[in-house]
């Protein structure tokens, strides 16, 4: 029998973004990391991650307070058990935002400890095969000028990426037309080999999303991703009915509930949920078995290292996504994070998720040490 959970440690690490960077809907003042480890009575140790951008400290609250008390003592493997319990538990404080990334951490740790308890990595887990991810770069933020837009865009295609992402809805979604004249240049610069995926942040209503997509669609799009406010299923569904660029949503969903909806409401062509939200890698194994069911991309939102092996092990998943603003907090806080390679991420052939803190780093940049 394995070894029972013994302690639960919760670091908060960030870094601080250029002033005034900013997408169509949210300007953005840090990226980082929640960082939970969850280590069992032979110091085994198991990673999850989620986000710390806006509410990390009180995500670390719930989960030193209300999830880790209700750990010590069980079996890393009561994976599926102890997901319901705490669904249960942290029902009535929300059903989605804080108390999800809180449990989605803890699942995502309990899923590297057993890897790391088992000797195998999790793709392996999963049942995957592919020992290599695509990967897209993803940036070129609202706020950037033109020439600082198509700059960003040939640096993701000098570095070798073959699928780069970039913002749209300037001046917060008021402009369509200079968001045009935009995808215009991008198209022109990079040339068309290259996949142009486009990034809208919630920032229309169905009507101007269409609008913008039919007079973007001669520059070839692979996607327009949240064109219409997450939330507005039915005008999701109404911009997916009015163009054939491909919709990707999903990244603001939380469980296979929120996921069912879209997929009933035929409001996606591609599933971008994100594990560090939605529930972890349980309830992640649950949703992208819902996208093959209705046969749609599964295309999993940023941590691209959490993501690696669901995509790995997943015969409809498409690519990860790098976001370029992570890249220097990634490389400071993990020791050794598989980096992309001409548009590839190698899946790590070590036990778990194959990540390893850099922990002098993290104990000596913790935000949240004296909380």
């Amino acid at each position: 029998m394995p070894d029972k959970i013994a302690r639960v440690i919760v670091h908060l690490v960030s870094a601080s973004v250029p002033d005034g960077l900013s997408d169509a809907t949210r300007k953005l003042d840090k990226v980082g990391y929640a960082l939970v480890r969850v280590i069992t009575e032979d110091g085994v140790e198991g990673l999850g991650v989620t986000y710390h951008e806006v509410g990390g400290e009180a995500t670390k609250k719930l989960i030193d307070t209300a999830i880790a008390p209700r750990l010590v003592g069980r079996d890393p493997f009561d994976n599926e058990v102890l997901w319901q319990e705490f669904f249960g538990y942290l029902r009535g404080v929300g059903r989605k935002g804080l108390s999800f990334a809180a449990l989605s951490a803890v699942d995502i740790a309990l899923w590297d400890l057993k890897g790391k308890i088992l000797g195998l990595p999790l793709y392996k887990l999963f049942g995957g095969g592919r020992t290599e991810v695509p990967v897209y770069a993803s940036g070129g933020w609202t706020s950037y000028t033109d020439d600082q837009l198509v700059e960003e865009a040939l640096s993701m295609v000098d570095r070798g990426f073959t699928k780069i992402k970039l913002k749209v809805g300037v001046e917060g979604g008021t402009n369509p037309g200079r968001d045009v004249v935009r995808v215009r240049k991008l198209r022109e610069a990079i040339g068309p080999d290259i996949s142009l995926l486009l990034d809208a942040n919630n920032c229309w209503d169905a009507a101007t999303a269409a609008r913008f997509a039919n007079r973007i669609a001669e520059y070839d799009p692979y996607l327009l991703e949240e064109p219409v406010f997450a939330d507005d299923i039915p005008g999701l569904a109404r911009f997916k009915k009015s163009t054939d660029i491909p919709l990707g949503t999903g990244e603001h969903e939380y469980t296979r509930f929120g996921v069912r909806d879209l997929l009933l409401a035929e409001a996606a062509d591609i599933v971008q949920a994100d594990g560090a939200r939605a529930g972890g890698f349980t309830e992640m194994l649950k949703i992208v078995a819902l996208t093959q069911a209705w046969n749609v991309g599964f295309a999993p939102h940023a941590m691209e290292n959490v993501h690696l092996h669901l995509v790995a092990a997943a015969h409809n998943g498409l690519f990860l996504e790098r976001l370029l603003l992570f890249e220097d907090v990634t490389a400071r806080v993990f020791a050794d994070a598989p980096v992309p390679v001409n548009g590839y991420m190698s899946v790590p052939d070590k036990p778990g998720m194959g990540l390893d803190l850099d922990l002098d780093y993290v104990l000596a940049n913790d935000e949240g040490a004296d909380n």
